[in-house]
């Protein structure tokens, strides 16, 4: 049997490997090794990603005793993403109580304002500016500390702590479990404050969220906080940058989605399924726990799968064109945010951080363009989420 080590290497920008799309026609079902942990299937093709996001049939639970392939040490432990039901559905149910989409569309008219704020301090400043520090950054970043209700004083040292959660290599792994754990003592004192005088704001509710008299412990608060990072700050900073990016080297679209901002809604999901956010596969393995047929082959009970997402989200079964980006294409069911039980509970925050990041920057800068050639800009490596160390853009 052919075992590949994994990842493959690195790319460029925003380009994929070739080598998924070739697995995808070919080995749909491939060996692979990565730098941690035991052997697993790769999985490229949609459907079977699908299969495997939301199978009760793969099982997240059992990676928590496994030696999980990975790419570097054993995460913390059990969070809501390392569980199956019923202990998830409990979890789900009691952050469903808290994280609600009135909670997520109250903050758009703020968002905006923030938005509006930080285009007035970078159109101060004057052209050139680097889209990721002086917006990109910023903005999810600020919109995760005021729905956790995080004190301004606390925000920048806070922010600092939350990129330690998506770093794979940049830290090393002393530094990473370091700010992991401060953070996570951060929270926890945070959540300490708030049961003894609530305000309103998503630790405030979580800290009072029940079900039947059921509530969160302690730990789970602070453990369900951590995650709701990763869809809250950096992949959305990573996304919206990338996103401006992609527009500005497709300048068709941009121009089609400047006279048609109704088209706003659908190009940011054409944007998630066509920019891969990472170039590796979910770094949360599925366990078989039985049996179970896919299109290329059979996964034996007991054998961990990868799902690289963003080569399901290029599967031209599932998605016409699929290396074209196209801001008209109805590209609902991508799978950027996972699907079935674990599907992102952060995505709807996500969606509206992006969008109005892209609504305010089209209508405040109609000159919008890349202040560098496009092959000039760097890119970060050793992160999970990957993205332009800088975005040079002019006015």
């Amino acid at each position: 049997m052919n075992v590949r080590s994994y990842p493959f290497g690195s790319v460029r920008g925003l380009e994929i490997d070739p080598m998924y799309g070739w697995l995808r026609d070919n080995e749909p079902l491939a060996r692979v090794k990565l730098p941690y942990g035991e052997e697993g299937w790769l999985l490229t093709r949609y459907d079977d990603v699908r299969i495997a996001l939301g199978d009760a049939r793969f099982s997240l639970a059992e990676a928590v005793v496994r030696d999980t392939p990975r790419m570097g040490p054993q995460r913390m432990g059990a969070i809501l993403t390392d569980l199956d039901p019923p202990e998830h559905t409990r979890l789900r149910r009691l952050l469903a109580h808290a994280f609600t989409v009135r909670r997520v569309e109250g903050l758009r008219a703020n968002a905006a304002r923030l938005a509006g704020e930080l285009l007035d301090e970078m159109e101060k400043a004057g052209p050139p500016a680097d889209l990721v520090t002086a917006f990109a950054v910023p903005l999810p970043g600020l919109m995760i500390c005021e729905l956790l209700g995080v004190p301004y004083d606390d925000r920048d040292h806070f922010q600092e702590l939350a990129a330690a959660f998506m770093s794979i290599t940049a830290l090393t792994d002393e530094e990473k479990m370091a700010r992991l754990g401060e953070l996570a003592g951060y929270l926890a004192g945070l959540a300490d404050k708030r049961r003894e005088r609530q305000e309103d704001d998503l630790i405030s509710a979580l800290v009072v969220a029940q079900e039947e008299g059921d509530r969160l412990t302690a730990d789970e608060l602070v453990q369900l906080t951590v995650l709701l990072l990763g869809a809250g700050y950096d992949s959305t900073a990573s996304q919206i940058v990338n996103s401006v990016y992609a527009l500005l080297t497709f300048p068709d679209q941009l121009e089609l989605l400047r006279s048609r901002p109704e088209l706003m809604p659908g190009a940011v999901e054409e944007l998630l399924r066509w920019i891969p956010p990472q170039e590796v596969a979910d770094i949360l393995p599925r366990y078989a726990l039985q049996d179970v047929e896919l299109s290329g082959g059979t996964v034996r009970a007991g054998e961990p799968v990868l799902l690289a997402k963003h080569a399901a989200n290029r599967d031209p079964r599932k998605f016409p064109d699929p290396d074209r980006l196209n801001v008209t294409r109805d590209a609902k069911g991508q799978l950027s945010f996972g699907y079935g039980p674990h599907h992102c509970i952060g995505a709807q925050l996500a969606r509206m951080d992006i969008q109005v990041a892209l609504t305010a920057l089209l209508a405040r800068l109609p000159g919008l363009r890349l202040a560098v050639p496009a092959d000039e800009v760097e890119w970060r490596t050793g992160m999970a989420l990957r993205g332009p160390i800088a975005l040079p853009i002019s006015w």
